[in-house]
């Protein structure tokens, strides 16, 4: 099973066009996929309680990321995409990824040694992030603050998708080269995690 997770304000956007593209190429190597728009969730970002340290789970909040972390542990394919916000992620994504710290084991040694449970379960990952603008630079750290908490997690990040030049709502739809990339995206994380 694969989970997408796209973490734009707009309904039937870039990112939105772009997840679906991912699934449809994964599905056609053989992989399920299940769509999920962080807008249709209510849920608060992390606040440092520590609770999931002795809990094993997010107990500090009961909201929409307690639906959602069944979806994670029930799949071994991840795929996020964001539109670039600032520079970065949008802050629905940003506390998603962040309210991921649950699956953390720490030890008590001077400086904590951690593990993610997430890890050696053959996890795999796509991202992408969507900008208006025309050069790499603009993505600024959006792909970054991706890929390096879902390597921490576990994660082997299969396909990283820069999309740039794309603002109007739903746009990526008249870049068959840009869901072309997508789709072979989702057929690789499909074949990494089979």
């Amino acid at each position: 099973m694969i989970l997408g997770v796209e973490g734009s304000p707009r309904r039937s956007g870039n990112s939105h066009k772009l997840l679906e593209a991912v699934l449809e190429g994964a599905a056609d190597a053989g992989q399920e996929g299940y769509a999920v728009h962080l807008r249709d969730y209510r849920y608060d970002p992390c606040v440092g309680c520590e609770q999931c340290r002795t809990e094993k789970a997010c107990t500090r909040f009961r909201d929409g990321m307690t639906l959602l972390y069944p979806h994670v542990d029930g799949s071994t394919g991840l795929v996020l995409v964001s539109p670039v916000h600032n520079y970065n992620i949008t802050a629905w994504m940003k506390a998603f990824i962040d309210r991921l710290y649950c699956y953390y084991d720490f030890s008590d040694t001077r400086p904590r040694a951690w593990r993610s449970r997430l890890a050696e379960q053959n996890r795999a990952a796509v991202i992408a992030a969507v900008a208006e603008q025309e050069t790499p630079e603009n993505l600024g750290v959006a792909l970054e603050a991706m890929r390096l908490p879902l390597e921490a997690l576990g994660y082997r990040v299969v396909a990283q998708l820069p999309v740039l030049r794309l603002f109007d709502r739903g746009l990526v739809a008249k870049h068959e080269d840009v869901l072309q990339a997508a789709r072979e995206a989702g057929r690789k994380l499909a074949e990494a995690v089979t």
